[in-house]
C-alpha cells in the first residue's frame, strides 16, 4: 500500500513538472494551468482508483476471516456435541457456504451436523457429503 501512495506522489510531481516545462516552452500560463488542473484530476483518478483496490482487497480479507471463524466455530460446536464430538468430521467454508465430508456411524449423525452447521451465523448454505461408516 505504501509503494501505491509513492507511485501516486511521483506521478503528480511528474505531471506538475511537465506542466509547468510547457509553460516555460509554450509561453502561456494558461496552458500551463490546463495542463495542471488536468494532472490534478489524473492523479484524484489514480487516487481513487487505489482507494477502490484497496477497499477491494479489504473485503476480501474479510472474508477469509469470516470464512475460517465461521469454519472454527462449527468445528467447536460439533466437538461440544455429545454424539458428534467422536466422529471424524471435515468443515471447509468458502464465501460461507459450508462443506462437511468425512464418515459418521448413523444417518442422525450427518442430519446433526447439518443443522449444527446451519445455525452459526454467517453460513449461507452447507453441502453435506458426510457418509455413513460402513454403507456401500
Amino acid at each position: 500500500m505504501n509503494s501505491l501512495l509513492k507511485s501516486v506522489a511521483a506521478g503528480i510531481s511528474l505531471a506538475v513538472v511537465l506542466a509547468l516545462a510547457g509553460c516555460e516552452n509554450q509561453g502561456s500560463a494558461e496552458k500551463a494551468g490546463r495542463q495542471i488542473d488536468q494532472a490534478a484530476q489524473q492523479a484524484s483518478d489514480n487516487a481513487k482508483d487505489i482507494g477502490t483496490t484497496i477497499g477491494d482487497q479489504t473485503e476480501k480479507a474479510t472474508g477469509y476471516l469470516d470464512d475460517a471463524t465461521i469454519t472454527a466455530k462449527i468445528k467447536e460446536d460439533i466437538m461440544s456435541d455429545p454424539i458428534l464430538k467422536v466422529l471424524e468430521i471435515s468443515v471447509t467454508t468458502t464465501d460461507g457456504i459450508v462443506t462437511l465430508s468425512g464418515s459418521v456411524d448413523a444417518p442422525p449423525s450427518i442430519d446433526r451436523a447439518g443443522q449444527i452447521a446451519r445455525l452459526v451465523k454467517g453460513v449461507n448454505s452447507v453441502e453435506n457429503n458426510l457418509v455413513v461408516k460402513g454403507a456401500g
